[in-house]
């Protein structure tokens, strides 16, 4: 297996500098990662960067909160993709999802997948936050609104992936969708229990100490 090619290599801190995201950049086209996940103030500058290299520019939406309205996200990922952007993590209003809205929560997902068009959409729906009925009903939400993965945490919470949320997710989805292993994941050996647990895509700012 690739495990490079598992990888998002990730800048998401709120005071990371343009030289680091360059830095970042240089990283995931020397190691082949799968993308660089960055905020979309630098997708421009990523997507410069990498152009002439198999690396994508993954860029986050509604981040990290989730709490914006919808158009507003919707409004986020386009001028994220004519930025530049091949992939778009979104995060999913998580007091809807509680609240039992589940109307809601699907139909903003089908709303960004539609702006996302061909490219990857992940929905990230902040399992640390969620009861476990919780959590299958969003990866659902997500299935139903045509959404390509489902993703465990923004790495801005209480808490990160866990080798139960992955299993219960992948579970829930099957094998129609991917399932994005985020927060917490710093070893290979945590890489391979995410695989194992059925990841196939892991984000992570520790990417080239895991390979």
């Amino acid at each position: 297996m690739e495990y490079n090619k598992l990888i998002d290599h990730t800048l998401l801190k709120q005071d990371a500098t343009p030289e680091q995201i360059m830095q970042l950049c240089k990283e995931a086209a020397d190691y082949h990662f799968m993308s660089v996940c960055v905020n979309p103030a630098y997708v421009p500058l990523a997507a410069s960067l990498l152009k002439e290299s198999d690396v994508k520019v993954c860029t986050v939406i509604g981040f990290p909160l989730g709490m914006n309205l919808t158009k507003t996200k919707v409004d986020e990922a386009s001028f994220a993709i004519k930025s530049g952007a091949d992939e778009i993590d979104m995060v999913i209003n998580v007091g809807m999802l509680k609240a039992g809205n589940d109307e809601y929560v699907q139909e903003e997902i089908r709303l960004l997948k539609e702006e996302a068009g061909s490219r990857v959409l992940k929905v990230i729906i902040e399992t640390c936050l969620l009861t476990d009925e919780e959590k299958a009903r969003a990866c659902l939400l997500a299935k139903n609104a045509g959404a390509d993965f489902v993703k465990t945490s923004t790495g801005f919470s209480t808490g990160g992936a866990t080798v139960h949320d992955v299993e219960l997710m992948r579970k829930t989805v099957g094998e129609s969708m991917g399932v994005k292993a985020s927060g917490g994941v710093r070893t290979h050996e945590d890489l391979l229990a995410m695989v194992k647990a059925g990841a196939n895509r892991i984000g992570t700012s520790n990417g080239t100490k895991i390979i």
